[in-house]
């Protein structure tokens, strides 16, 4: 099962980004991974959580605009090469990555990528991706909590 990245609509203005964040740390939501990217007037944060239930419910009463999305989250080892490995069994099945970040985890010799794919080829790369040795990160679905 994909984990669920929840992208933020922000304005691209000082203090919008800390706001959100913010919000984040007074109902205690932790941030696993996160992303920003910006056009002219906005921005798009895009993070993944412990909790996006609860992240969404504070997001909502905050007046936020925001987006859930599926993505394939892929363990890799901690070292020189291994997302190259990945790209390459991807590629190799014709599998398009629309975008992907890495983020941290708790394991100090793991690194930790998210990949955002068609949703038609979401299990199919994650079937693949784990037959060739890198295993997937998921969640528990209702409240998309990550299963480490």
């Amino acid at each position: 099962m994909p984990i669920k990245q929840i992208s933020v609509f922000i304005e691209n203005r000082p203090g919008s980004l800390s706001a959100v964040a913010n919000v984040l740390r007074e109902h205690k939501i932790d941030l696993r991974a996160l992303s920003l990217a910006d056009v002219q007037d906005y921005g798009i944060l895009r993070i993944i959580v412990d909790d996006v239930y609860a992240a969404t419910t504070v997001l909502r009463d905050a007046g936020y605009v925001f987006k859930i999305t599926p993505m394939l989250a892929v363990v890799l080892k901690d070292q020189a090469g291994s997302l190259a490995d990945a790209l390459e069994v991807l590629g190799n099945h014709n599998i398009n990555i629309e975008y992907l970040y890495a983020f941290a985890g708790r394991q100090h010799d793991r690194a930790y990528v998210a990949f955002r794919l068609d949703d038609g080829e979401m299990d199919k790369a994650a079937a693949i991706l784990q037959e060739a040795g890198f295993p997937t990160i998921s969640s528990d679905g209702e409240n998309g909590k990550i299963l480490w």
